[in-house]
């Protein structure tokens, strides 16, 4: 009997020290995830293997794991942009995205967590800008709107190119003109 507190400290102190060791061992990516590795041992973020995929995964207990969206995500932007002739005009618009799954891991070493208000929303302005800059309030308001939409999607994966980003579409959900301007162009 006196042998058994003895040998039950060290057993127990070793099942914690492997439940702890388990516990940072196992991760979970949720659906619509993904997760790249970071390995501190090693060179750091992992880039030349695959993102890890949904599911359960056991990695060092050392190694840690960043998750990302991988769906296709929305981004609602109200950019201000002038018109040919200099006059203010807000286009709101939406624009669907989501990271090169492919690419993960280099988004994550180069980019980081962040990379949507690093990459894709000054992209998007930059391309809105560009685009709006050279139609007159009247082509903006009415006939053109399919083509500013098609420009900006255009111009704007132009500049993602190489930025480990995917862009699905930009969709121009309103042109919003001065309210002179507007009144003169409903009459």
């Amino acid at each position: 009997m006196e042998k058994l507190p003895k040998i039950g400290l060290p057993i127990i102190i070793g099942v914690i020290i492997l439940i702890i060791i388990l516990s940072k061992s196992i991760v979970t990516i949720g659906a619509g995830s993904a997760g790249v590795l970071y390995a501190p041992f090693k060179d750091g973020v992992v880039t030349d293997q695959p993102a890890l995929g949904e599911g359960f995964h056991i990695v060092a207990p050392w190694n840690s794991v960043v998750a990302y969206e991988v769906r296709q995500q929305e981004l609602s932007e109200k950019i201000p942009a002038l018109s040919s002739n200099g006059l203010d005009i807000r286009i709101d618009a939406s624009i669907w995205y989501q990271p090169s799954i492919e690419d993960l891991g280099n988004l994550h070493q180069q980019k980081g967590e962040m990379y949507v208000q690093r990459v894709l929303q000054p992209a998007i302005r930059s391309a809105a800008r560009s685009v709006v800059g050279r139609y007159t309030p009247e082509q903006l308001y009415s006939s053109k709107r399919d083509a500013i939409q098609t420009e900006i999607y255009t111009e704007t994966n132009k500049l993602l190119e190489g930025q480990f980003v995917q862009l699905n579409e930009v969709l121009v959900r309103d042109v919003s003109l001065p309210e002179t301007i507007k009144a003169a162009i409903e009459r």
